[in-house]
This record gives structure tokens, sequence and C-alpha cells, in this order.
């Protein structure tokens, strides 16, 4: 399969500076997993920011009210 990095860039939520993932989620996925986290696509623009892609700040920040 064919990697679409320009095309995925256009929807990357990632703001962590200097990520050599960005862009290549499959790359990112598994670096992600292999640390029991997440992607920063499954965090709120507010929580992506902290850079904290625990499992723990995904709940909370699914949670809040």
């Amino acid at each position: 399969m064919e990697c679409k990095k320009q095309e995925n860039l256009k929807e990357c939520p990632c703001t962590y500076p200097g990520c050599s993932k960005k862009g290549l989620c499959c790359e990112c996925i598994k670096y992600h997993k292999e640390r029991n986290e997440l992607p920063a696509c499954y965090f709120s623009p507010e929580a992506e920011k902290t850079y904290d892609r625990s499992i723990n700040k995904f709940y909370e920040d699914q949670n809040k009210s």
C-alpha cells in the first residue's frame, strides 16, 4: 500500500515539534502502541497540546464535563 503522507498531513492533528512520524499514520500508530499510548488523532485539540498520549489522559479527555 502506498503511503499518502501529503494527504494525511492535511488531517493530522499532531502539534509535537519535530515529529518524524507526522503524516505517516502506520508508523505513528506502531510507535504509540509500543508505548501503550494513543496517537494525537484520538484526543481533543486541547488535550493533544499537552503531549500526554497516555490512555488515562484519553479517558480523562473523553469524560470531561
